[in-house]
């Protein structure tokens, strides 16, 4: 996923550089409604016409072990990341699960394709470099949907390109083999969120803005969330 990797960084500048044009701020989490708004709608196209009917395909065709054990591969990989920025938010203990988890399912579970490590009690940590600036004080900033990327904030934008370094396809050579692989990963990624997005209702970007912040703030601050009601 070299070429997205490459892009994260022209989308932010992009993205920031147009919010003057921006207008009708709506919220104090989404200022720039107006312009994620145009963006939203592009990535939406885009999914509605490409991507969605892709996973479908991906989904209906493939055998129900054959796409869990993809995803599982895909889930051992992304525990470098989550190992990363667990020693960077200094959480040993999570460190350790992390690294239990790689070197069980990498080892005995055939490369990841099978998830031993939660099979034997290590629950999957989820972090990346958005959650570790969060962890020492950034704040999130304004919501801002990214093209092609989709929902962030501009701390999770910042975040991308350093996490970049915790994934595989920085390191393929191989160009065929690398987009291969990373192109398989989103495919699995969109197939994966199927039966979720049969629960959106209502204005389809304000459920998804809210339903990200909310998810993002659970994942900084672990679970600690105050309660507003």
């Amino acid at each position: 996923m070299r070429w997205t990797v490459r892009l994260a960084p022209l989308f932010v500048c992009a993205g920031v550089a147009m919010m003057p044009f921006a207008a009708n701020a709506a919220t104090e989490d989404d200022p720039w409604e107006g312009f994620n708004r145009v963006v939203f709608k592009f990535n939406d196209t885009l999914d509605t016409y490409a991507l969605k009917p892709i996973a479908q395909g991906y989904q209906f065709i493939t055998p129900q072990f054959l796409e869990d054990g993809i995803h599982n591969m895909y889930r051992n990989v992304g525990d470098v990341r989550n190992l990363a920025n667990n020693v960077l938010q200094v959480k040993p203990h999570a460190a350790g699960v992390d690294t239990a988890r790689l070197l069980m399912n990498t080892i005995i579970g055939v490369g990841g394709f099978f998830d031993v490590g939660t099979k034997m009690g290590l629950q999957r940590n989820d972090e990346d470099f958005g959650q570790t600036l969060g962890y020492w004080g950034l704040s999130s900033g304004p919501y801002l949907v990214l093209p092609l990327l989709g929902p962030s904030t501009v701390r999770d934008a910042l975040g991308i390109y350093p996490d970049s370094y915790a994934e595989p396809y920085r390191y393929m050579h191989d160009v065929s083999a690398r987009n291969t692989v990373a192109g398989m990963k989103i495919i699995d990624a969109r197939a994966n969120l199927l039966s979720a997005e049969k629960l959106i209702t209502g204005d389809k970007y304000i459920f998804i803005r809210n339903a990200y912040l909310q998810s993002r703030e659970f994942k900084v601050k672990d679970g600690q969330v105050v309660d507003d009601f």
